[in-house]
């Protein structure tokens, strides 16, 4: 620490510069920093995936549940490496590095896969995979690490950053979800492969250039080892009495912490049971026992797996839009004068809605509702995904009345059995993708910035990768979904509800099947949510942002009356 410093200069949360040295709040982080950070990622993610059922049934020839499923079951590995990016950046290398080098990992097979066959074709894909699960659970840790959380103001600027980190990298996705399939539907597959590729590469180069700016956190070892110990401890002392003082149990000196730069957690009646962990036996074993911040810590870990489950189904409708949603826009009318539109295109209102949503949600909605609350964020991020929950039931009922009237279009000009292209412009479909945006603004910022917020500090990759693992097992279950629904269909509704003739098929059923789906999900959810216990805060942020928001409205009143 320089001499003549105050040590208010500096950042009080832990983080550090690449040698490890405490970092000047003044030099390092905040916006300035952000805004350095990768954009193009997501770009070169949705830049394949968008187009990705369209090559597998043009160039592939494959049917309708086979592409779907193939397209979802890649997404699903995508979404779920990011576990173990987490792991490594919490552990052994820390974010910054663990970026870096699954970045390289990414950007080496992007390139690959536009011209390579089946085999090698999917092979590259998977290890692009790899890749990501470096990429994504990091890249979004990283910037949230860039604001102090014992600083209100960069508190204060902590709470909107994830309104404001989605908005920005789905304009990456806005550019894959139209001039890319564009480009991809008609100049070339290389063409619009390759150039996802280079964006990539150029945001990495940015990336680089702006280390010198970044606040990091120090690895603290395996979290998963960290949380075993704690489950084995409190197993083989089934039989112990946990003592009502909390503090007889098992914790370290304050000064142990500080030499870390982390935090001691205090005990909490939660989950009672994993206490036993840090009451003291005789031994000191690690796996026999535990202290009570290290019990703490797997407590939040598992106190939010319930709220992670309530996120699977929602994850699984979002899995419909490049797949289902996108094969029923090659049904229909796709020409606005001499100009075709491509089916996956119709994926970038999703993109704009999102945008729109994320700019209305945190300059109109956050500010109203705080006069109300008096919540700095407006409303809990678990009221805010649970308005995205019912948007997903609002997605799925349009979806199936839309495609109750497309179907009856296609009867109507006897189109049912060739399949054959139906006189209704593609932009029927508009309203599913519109409210889909809609609720990504709701549900995916809440959950990615909820499992952020709610992980322990030394566990904050493992806690953002949670969002991620819903996702993949989002597109698990649809494709399984997809294929046991077909089966079953088929076996006793002549012929199925999802055939290759969509014409011929009835995923109106589908939709409706959705709907009810996520309806019993929303309940689930809503049980979840009552039983829930917010982590307390490491600082007191919080409470004078609270204090501030306070002050202002009884300073408006006064001045009112």
């Amino acid at each position: 620490m320089d001499i003549g410093r105050r040590s208010d200069d500096y950042t009080k949360d832990g983080t550090v510069d690449l040698k490890g040295k405490p970092v000047l709040r003044s030099k390092r982080g905040g916006w300035k920093a952000c805004s350095l950070l990768s954009v193009f990622e997501r770009m070169a993610y949705y830049g394949i995936s968008s187009n990705l059922v369209i090559y597998l049934t043009k160039k592939l020839h494959e049917g309708t549940v086979k592409s779907s499923n193939n397209v979802t079951n890649w997404v699903g590995t995508v979404w779920m490496t990011p576990m173990l990016g987490a792991y490594v950046a919490d552990a052994q290398l820390g974010r910054y590095w663990t970026f870096v080098i699954a970045s390289v990992i990414y950007l080496s097979n992007c390139k690959r896969a536009s011209t390579l066959q089946l085999a090698v074709f999917f092979g590259a894909l998977y290890t692009l995979a790899v890749g990501t699960g470096g990429t994504k659970p990091n890249i979004s840790t990283i910037g949230a690490d860039q604001f102090d959380e014992f600083d209100p103001k960069e508190k204060a600027h902590k709470l909107s950053f994830f309104n404001w980190w989605m908005f920005s990298i789905f304009f990456g996705t806005l550019f894959a979800n139209t001039a890319l399939v564009y480009i991809q539907d008609n100049v070339g597959w290389t063409l619009g492969y390759g150039l996802p590729t280079i964006g990539l590469a150029i945001s990495i180069g940015i990336f680089l250039a702006g280390t010198r700016f970044y606040r990091h956190r120090v690895p603290t070892g395996s979290p998963f080892t960290r949380m075993a110990r704690v489950i084995v401890a409190a197993l083989r002392k089934w039989n112990a009495t946990v003592p009502n003082d909390p503090k007889e149990l098992y914790e370290l000196d304050l000064e142990e912490y500080a030499k870390k730069r982390k935090f001691r957690i205090d005990s909490t009646p939660t989950l009672r049971f994993l206490n036993k962990a840090a009451v003291h036996t005789g031994s000191t074993n690690p796996w026999m026992l535990c202290s009570v911040t290290q019990v703490e810590e797997t407590k939040q870990m598992l106190r939010m797996i319930p709220v992670l489950v309530a996120t699977f189904v929602p994850s699984t409708m979002i899995a419909q839009i490049s797949t289902l949603f996108v094969k029923q826009g090659t049904t229909l009318d796709r020409h606005i004068g001499s100009f075709k539109i491509p089916p996956a295109s119709l994926q970038g209102f999703v993109t704009l809605s999102m945008l729109v949503s994320v700019v209305l949600y945190d300059r109109f909605f956050v500010r109203i509702m705080q006069r109300w609350t008096k919540n700095p964020r407006g409303i809990t991020l678990l009221q805010r995904m649970g308005i995205g929950l019912v948007f997903h039931i609002i997605i799925m009922l349009t979806a199936s009345l839309t495609e109750r009237y497309r179907l009856s279009q296609a009867r109507k000009h006897g189109l049912v059995e060739n399949g054959g292209q139906i006189p209704l412009t593609i932009f029927v479909l508009l309203p599913q993708f519109v409210f889909m945006g809609a609720a990504d603004a709701f549900l995916e910022v809440a959950k990615i910035e909820f499992f952020y917020d709610q992980a322990p500090e030394c566990m904050k990759s493992l806690g953002t990768s949670y969002s991620m693992t819903s996702l993949g097992i989002g597109n698990f279950l649809s494709s399984f979904l997809l294929s046991t629904v077909s089966r079953i269909t088929k076996k006793h509704g002549h012929g199925g509800w999802i055939r290759n003739n969509l014409n011929a098929s009835h995923l109106d059923y589908y939709y409706a099947f959705f709907a009810i789906l996520n309806f019993l999900n929303l309940i689930f959810f809503l049980v979840v949510v009552k039983f829930y216990v917010y982590k307390a805060e490491v600082s007191d942020s919080m409470e004078v942002l609270t204090g501030e928001l306070k002050d202002m409205t009884l300073k408006k009143t006064s001045e009112a009356l």
